[in-house]
Protein backbone atom coordinates (compact mmCIF):
# COMPACT_ATOMS: atom_id res chain seq x y z
CA UNK A 1 0.00 0.00 0.00
CA UNK A 2 1.13 3.43 -1.16
CA UNK A 3 0.45 6.56 0.79
CA UNK A 4 1.68 9.97 0.57
CA UNK A 5 3.06 13.04 2.69
CA UNK A 6 4.46 16.70 2.53
CA UNK A 7 8.19 17.59 2.46
CA UNK A 8 9.04 20.52 4.73
CA UNK A 9 9.73 21.99 1.12
CA UNK A 10 6.11 20.99 -0.13
CA UNK A 11 7.22 17.97 -2.06
CA UNK A 12 5.31 15.19 -2.38
CA UNK A 13 6.90 11.90 -1.21
CA UNK A 14 5.45 8.08 -0.96
CA UNK A 15 6.04 5.26 1.09
CA UNK A 16 4.83 1.96 1.59
CA UNK A 17 3.90 -0.31 3.95
CA UNK A 18 4.39 -3.93 4.83
CA UNK A 19 3.99 -6.50 7.45
CA UNK A 20 1.79 -6.57 10.62
CA UNK A 21 -0.70 -4.04 11.98
CA UNK A 22 -1.44 -5.89 15.29
CA UNK A 23 0.04 -8.35 17.91
CA UNK A 24 3.65 -8.42 20.26
CA UNK A 25 6.51 -9.68 20.44
CA UNK A 26 8.24 -10.90 23.17
CA UNK A 27 11.44 -7.68 23.67
CA UNK A 28 14.57 -8.98 24.90
CA UNK A 29 16.20 -5.68 26.08
CA UNK A 30 15.28 -4.30 29.67
CA UNK A 31 12.51 -7.28 29.64
CA UNK A 32 10.23 -4.80 27.39
CA UNK A 33 7.32 -6.35 24.79
CA UNK A 34 7.75 -5.06 21.79
CA UNK A 35 4.35 -4.46 19.69
CA UNK A 36 4.86 -6.71 16.21
CA UNK A 37 2.41 -3.77 14.66
CA UNK A 38 4.40 -1.03 15.61
CA UNK A 39 6.36 0.83 12.77
CA UNK A 40 10.09 0.56 11.67
CA UNK A 41 11.32 3.40 9.13
CA UNK A 42 13.50 1.74 6.56
CA UNK A 43 15.43 4.10 4.33
CA UNK A 44 16.86 2.86 1.54
CA UNK A 45 20.38 3.62 0.10
CA UNK A 46 21.05 4.71 -3.94
CA UNK A 47 19.08 7.04 -3.60
CA UNK A 48 16.89 5.12 -5.29
CA UNK A 49 13.06 4.02 -4.49
CA UNK A 50 12.34 1.51 -1.94
CA UNK A 51 11.13 -1.55 -4.32
CA UNK A 52 14.26 -3.23 -4.23
CA UNK A 53 14.02 -3.72 -0.12
CA UNK A 54 11.17 -5.86 -0.64
CA UNK A 55 9.62 -7.12 3.29
CA UNK A 56 13.88 -7.32 4.05
CA UNK A 57 13.38 -11.02 3.63
CA UNK A 58 10.50 -11.65 5.75
CA UNK A 59 11.37 -8.77 8.27
CA UNK A 60 8.10 -7.57 8.08
CA UNK A 61 6.37 -11.05 9.45
CA UNK A 62 7.85 -9.53 12.54
CA UNK A 63 7.24 -5.60 12.29
CA UNK A 64 5.54 -3.65 9.97
CA UNK A 65 7.46 -1.89 7.74
CA UNK A 66 7.47 1.78 6.51
CA UNK A 67 9.94 1.96 3.25
CA UNK A 68 9.96 5.44 1.98
CA UNK A 69 10.78 6.32 -1.90
CA UNK A 70 13.71 9.38 -1.04
CA UNK A 71 12.79 12.54 -3.00
CA UNK A 72 12.85 12.16 -6.66
CA UNK A 73 12.49 7.85 -7.18
CA UNK A 74 10.01 5.69 -6.88
CA UNK A 75 6.47 7.48 -6.16
CA UNK A 76 7.88 10.51 -4.97
CA UNK A 77 8.05 13.75 -6.60
CA UNK A 78 11.36 15.19 -8.34
CA UNK A 79 11.65 18.53 -6.07
CA UNK A 80 11.84 22.01 -7.21
CA UNK A 81 15.24 22.54 -5.57
CA UNK A 82 17.60 19.84 -7.10
CA UNK A 83 19.93 21.07 -4.08
CA UNK A 84 17.61 19.51 -1.63
CA UNK A 85 18.98 16.10 -3.09
CA UNK A 86 22.16 16.50 -0.73
CA UNK A 87 21.91 13.88 2.35
CA UNK A 88 21.85 16.70 4.97
CA UNK A 89 18.66 17.96 3.82
CA UNK A 90 17.09 14.77 3.46
CA UNK A 91 17.37 14.46 6.83
CA UNK A 92 14.67 16.01 7.30
CA UNK A 93 12.42 14.05 5.27
CA UNK A 94 12.90 11.43 7.58
CA UNK A 95 11.53 13.50 10.02
CA UNK A 96 8.43 14.85 8.29
CA UNK A 97 7.68 10.98 8.06
CA UNK A 98 7.94 10.87 11.30
CA UNK A 99 5.56 13.58 11.84
CA UNK A 100 3.56 12.42 9.32
CA UNK A 101 2.69 8.97 11.19
CA UNK A 102 2.49 10.68 14.32
CA UNK A 103 5.08 8.62 16.54
CA UNK A 104 6.82 9.86 18.90
CA UNK A 105 9.78 7.76 18.81
CA UNK A 106 10.27 5.37 15.96
CA UNK A 107 12.70 2.95 15.39
CA UNK A 108 15.13 3.73 12.73
CA UNK A 109 16.97 1.27 10.13
CA UNK A 110 19.03 2.54 7.26
CA UNK A 111 20.72 0.69 4.35
CA UNK A 112 23.83 1.34 2.44
CA UNK A 113 24.26 5.47 1.95
CA UNK A 114 20.43 4.82 3.48
CA UNK A 115 22.16 4.43 6.72
CA UNK A 116 23.67 7.89 6.11
CA UNK A 117 20.92 9.62 6.39
CA UNK A 118 19.61 7.33 9.60
CA UNK A 119 23.16 8.12 11.16
CA UNK A 120 22.65 11.90 10.51
CA UNK A 121 19.15 11.98 11.88
CA UNK A 122 19.80 10.54 14.95
CA UNK A 123 22.79 12.89 15.13
CA UNK A 124 20.48 15.92 14.99
CA UNK A 125 16.80 14.27 16.61
CA UNK A 126 18.64 11.31 19.00
CA UNK A 127 15.41 11.82 21.26
CA UNK A 128 13.18 10.80 18.49
CA UNK A 129 14.75 7.18 17.44
CA UNK A 130 14.09 4.67 19.74
CA UNK A 131 16.41 1.87 17.75
CA UNK A 132 18.86 1.99 15.26
CA UNK A 133 19.56 -0.36 12.99
CA UNK A 134 22.07 0.50 10.49
CA UNK A 135 22.40 -2.27 7.73
CA UNK A 136 25.32 -2.74 5.53
CA UNK A 137 26.23 0.91 6.20
CA UNK A 138 27.83 3.49 4.47
CA UNK A 139 30.36 5.73 6.01
CA UNK A 140 30.39 8.77 4.20
CA UNK A 141 28.50 10.53 7.23
CA UNK A 142 31.01 9.82 9.88
CA UNK A 143 34.47 10.09 7.45
CA UNK A 144 35.27 7.17 7.29
CA UNK A 145 36.81 5.93 4.43
CA UNK A 146 36.96 2.36 2.20
CA UNK A 147 40.66 2.27 1.03
CA UNK A 148 41.30 0.50 -2.02
CA UNK A 149 43.04 -2.38 -0.49
CA UNK A 150 40.56 -3.20 1.40
CA UNK A 151 38.19 -3.73 -1.39
CA UNK A 152 40.86 -5.53 -2.91
CA UNK A 153 40.86 -7.86 -0.13
CA UNK A 154 37.51 -8.29 0.28
CA UNK A 155 37.04 -8.97 -3.52
CA UNK A 156 40.07 -11.71 -3.33
CA UNK A 157 37.85 -13.88 -1.03
CA UNK A 158 35.92 -14.51 -4.02
CA UNK A 159 38.36 -15.79 -6.23
CA UNK A 160 37.49 -19.22 -6.70
CA UNK A 161 33.99 -17.87 -8.44
CA UNK A 162 33.96 -18.79 -11.65
CA UNK A 163 32.84 -15.11 -12.41
CA UNK A 164 36.05 -14.02 -10.37
CA UNK A 165 38.04 -13.34 -13.21
CA UNK A 166 35.75 -11.11 -14.88
CA UNK A 167 34.29 -9.04 -12.13
CA UNK A 168 37.40 -8.59 -10.65
CA UNK A 169 39.19 -7.11 -14.02
CA UNK A 170 36.61 -4.57 -14.01
CA UNK A 171 36.98 -3.66 -10.23
CA UNK A 172 40.47 -2.93 -10.93
CA UNK A 173 39.61 -0.82 -14.21
CA UNK A 174 36.98 1.42 -11.94
CA UNK A 175 39.38 1.62 -9.25
CA UNK A 176 42.49 3.15 -11.55
CA UNK A 177 40.04 5.08 -13.04
CA UNK A 178 39.77 3.31 -16.39
CA UNK A 179 36.02 3.33 -16.35
CA UNK A 180 32.85 1.52 -14.66
CA UNK A 181 31.20 -1.65 -15.95
CA UNK A 182 28.75 -1.83 -13.44
CA UNK A 183 27.68 -5.04 -14.77
CA UNK A 184 31.00 -6.93 -14.35
CA UNK A 185 31.36 -6.20 -11.26
CA UNK A 186 27.56 -6.45 -9.74
CA UNK A 187 28.40 -10.59 -8.76
CA UNK A 188 30.69 -8.91 -5.97
CA UNK A 189 27.75 -7.86 -4.07
CA UNK A 190 25.59 -10.90 -3.32
CA UNK A 191 26.57 -13.56 -1.46
CA UNK A 192 25.71 -16.14 -4.58
CA UNK A 193 25.49 -14.92 -8.08
CA UNK A 194 22.15 -17.15 -8.80
CA UNK A 195 18.98 -15.84 -10.20
CA UNK A 196 17.55 -14.39 -7.17
CA UNK A 197 20.74 -12.52 -7.20
CA UNK A 198 20.65 -11.30 -11.17
CA UNK A 199 16.48 -9.79 -10.43
CA UNK A 200 17.19 -8.31 -7.52
CA UNK A 201 20.11 -6.63 -9.36
CA UNK A 202 17.81 -4.94 -12.30
CA UNK A 203 15.49 -3.70 -9.02
CA UNK A 204 18.67 -1.97 -6.92
CA UNK A 205 20.07 0.16 -9.67
CA UNK A 206 19.41 3.83 -9.34
CA UNK A 207 17.49 5.43 -11.98
CA UNK A 208 17.79 9.50 -11.04
CA UNK A 209 21.41 10.26 -11.90
CA UNK A 210 20.67 13.87 -10.48
CA UNK A 211 19.37 12.66 -7.31
CA UNK A 212 21.96 10.52 -6.95
CA UNK A 213 24.96 13.72 -8.02
CA UNK A 214 23.29 15.60 -5.42
CA UNK A 215 23.24 13.42 -2.53
CA UNK A 216 27.05 14.23 -1.35
CA UNK A 217 27.51 17.37 -3.17
CA UNK A 218 29.52 19.83 -1.19
CA UNK A 219 28.50 20.72 2.26
CA UNK A 220 26.28 17.03 2.64
CA UNK A 221 28.75 15.99 5.14
CA UNK A 222 29.78 17.01 8.51
CA UNK A 223 31.89 14.02 9.76
CA UNK A 224 33.53 16.30 13.25
CA UNK A 225 29.96 16.98 14.19
CA UNK A 226 27.81 13.92 13.36
CA UNK A 227 30.76 11.84 15.40
CA UNK A 228 30.52 14.21 18.60
CA UNK A 229 27.05 13.72 18.20
CA UNK A 230 26.56 9.91 18.40
CA UNK A 231 28.89 9.89 21.37
CA UNK A 232 26.26 10.65 23.22
CA UNK A 233 23.66 8.51 21.30
CA UNK A 234 22.20 6.55 24.17
CA UNK A 235 19.49 3.99 22.06
CA UNK A 236 20.69 0.85 21.44
CA UNK A 237 22.06 0.57 18.23
CA UNK A 238 22.93 -2.98 15.35
CA UNK A 239 25.76 -2.41 13.16
CA UNK A 240 25.39 -5.27 10.26
CA UNK A 241 28.22 -6.28 7.62
CA UNK A 242 28.29 -8.93 5.58
CA UNK A 243 31.11 -11.31 4.90
CA UNK A 244 31.41 -10.52 1.21
CA UNK A 245 30.66 -7.34 1.06
CA UNK A 246 32.80 -4.95 -1.43
CA UNK A 247 30.85 -2.09 -0.67
CA UNK A 248 30.79 -1.39 3.15
CA UNK A 249 33.28 -3.97 4.31
CA UNK A 250 33.47 -5.59 7.69
CA UNK A 251 36.54 -3.83 8.95
CA UNK A 252 35.35 0.21 8.15
CA UNK A 253 31.88 -0.88 9.70
CA UNK A 254 32.97 -2.03 12.42
CA UNK A 255 34.61 1.58 12.83
CA UNK A 256 31.23 3.05 12.87
CA UNK A 257 30.00 0.62 15.25
CA UNK A 258 32.03 1.66 17.49
CA UNK A 259 31.43 5.69 17.56
CA UNK A 260 28.10 4.29 19.55
CA UNK A 261 27.99 3.97 22.87
CA UNK A 262 25.70 0.87 23.02
CA UNK A 263 26.48 -0.58 19.62
CA UNK A 264 26.26 -4.61 18.86
CA UNK A 265 28.46 -5.34 15.66
CA UNK A 266 27.51 -8.19 13.68
CA UNK A 267 29.37 -10.14 10.47
CA UNK A 268 26.37 -12.06 8.30
CA UNK A 269 28.90 -14.87 7.06
CA UNK A 270 28.45 -15.84 3.12
CA UNK A 271 26.51 -12.41 2.44
CA UNK A 272 27.65 -9.70 0.37
CA UNK A 273 25.77 -5.73 0.00
CA UNK A 274 22.10 -7.32 0.48
CA UNK A 275 22.04 -9.54 3.28
CA UNK A 276 18.34 -10.19 3.43
CA UNK A 277 18.58 -11.67 -0.05
CA UNK A 278 21.36 -14.21 1.34
CA UNK A 279 20.79 -15.62 4.06
CA UNK A 280 16.92 -14.56 4.98
CA UNK A 281 16.62 -17.07 8.44
CA UNK A 282 19.97 -15.47 9.35
CA UNK A 283 19.22 -11.71 8.80
CA UNK A 284 15.80 -12.01 10.18
CA UNK A 285 16.84 -13.36 12.92
CA UNK A 286 19.60 -10.86 13.76
CA UNK A 287 17.86 -8.04 13.01
CA UNK A 288 14.26 -8.82 14.27
CA UNK A 289 15.48 -10.09 17.89
CA UNK A 290 16.75 -6.22 17.81
CA UNK A 291 14.21 -4.37 17.03
CA UNK A 292 12.04 -6.56 18.98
Amino acid sequence: MTSYFAASDGTRLAHRTEGRTEGRTEGRREGRAAPAGEPVICVPGGPTDSRYLGDLGGLSARRRLILPDPRGTGDSAVPGDPASYRCDRVVEDVEALRVHLGLDRVDLLGHSGGANIAVMYAARYPLRVRRLALITPGTAAVGIEVRGETRRAAALLRKDEPWFPGAFAAMAALTEGRGADWGAIAPFFWGRWDEAARRHHADARPANAEAVAGFAAEGAFDPESTRAALTAFEGPVLVLAGEFDLNSPPGPVSELAALFPDASFAVQPGAGHYPWIDDPASFVATVGNFLS
